[in-house]
């Protein structure tokens, strides 16, 4: 059977790099192997999986057991390639995948990737996780990768916290004394929850004043930034801001993240400041 574009829910797009192309002036073949595994990072991505952490919880590593190519048409040059991958079946530890890579509509190449599921420290095989098969054959099957609610800090301080350690203490280095405060127990929390149950992005929603909302502690995965969980978040908590009745809402963005809130709708107000050692800036939305 022929592959074609609709057959697969997942696209990585990539342009050909000239280190990339050969003296026949198209792509070199070993290259659409590395097409293919730098589409599966991102699968995973698409997936709301950080890879490491997953495997870590899930006790085993996928290993390659076998990939085959077959050549249809060539790549040229600072052609833009879409890199689709589509998880076919799934055995007792071995997960299939079919791939292809597309310039436009056009069929360059096809393959097949076999995947073993192993002990790390004896790469011998074991039994997919029942939790690893739900999470792609939902996804595959047009699921949602995540699921946003909210909830109080009781109920999810065990997962929150160490999200934002990663991000806040580990990563841009603030004092850990202020990852959670006081504040937390009587905040409404919002989280991103994938198909392994594990949180990937966070935020918090507090009364600034009577009538208008305050959040922060926005947090998300490294690995997945870019996938629009933070902005699942932020919309849950502005929904639950609005329907009880708030007229604004407020935030201290950090200045690397204005963009972000600006496409939602926030606007600055007054200067840049200093918070925690990052530059950070004042945003207010007003509800409708």
């Amino acid at each position: 059977m022929t592959l074609v574009r609709n057959d697969f829910r997942f696209f990585h797009t990539l342009r050909v790099r000239w280190s990339e192309v050969d003296m026949q002036k198209i792509v070199f073949n070993a290259h659409y192997l590395t097409y293919l595994d730098t589409a599966m990072a991102d699968y995973w991505r698409a997936l709301a999986v950080p890879y490491e952490a997953a495997m870590v919880m899930l006790e085993g590593d996928l290993y390659v057991k076998k990939a085959t190519v077959e050549y249809h048409a060539s790549a040229h040059y600072d052609e833009l390639l879409h890199v689709g991958l589509r998880c076919e079946r799934i055995g007792t530890s071995s997960i299939i995948f079919s791939g292809a890579i597309f310039q436009g509509e056009r069929l360059l190449i096809t393959a097949e990737l076999v995947y073993v599921f192993a002990d790390p420290a004896t790469q011998t095989s074991r039994s997919v996780p029942d939790a690893l098969r739900r999470l792609m054959t939902d996804y595959e099957a047009g699921k949602p990768s995540v699921r946003a609610h909210t909830g109080a800090w009781g109920a999810l301080a065990e997962q929150i916290a160490p999200l934002r350690h990663r991000v806040f203490a580990d990563e841009q280095g603030i004092d850990e004394a202020l990852m959670c405060d006081e504040a937390d127990a009587t905040a409404i929390h919002a989280v991103a929850e994938n198909g392994l149950g594990q949180v990937v992005a966070s935020g918090r929603l507090m009364e600034h004043e009577p009538g208008m909302g305050r959040i922060g502690r926005m947090a998300t995965e490294k690995a997945l930034r870019g996938q629009g969980l933070a902005r699942q978040v932020l919309h849950a908590l502005m929904a639950v801001s609005k329907d009880r009745g708030d007229t604004g809402i407020v935030l201290h963005a950090q200045v690397s993240a204005v963009g972000f809130y600006l496409r939602e709708g926030f606007v600055r107000q007054g200067p840049e400041y200093m918070e925690a050692g990052i530059a950070h800036q004042t945003m207010e939305l007003r509800l409708a």
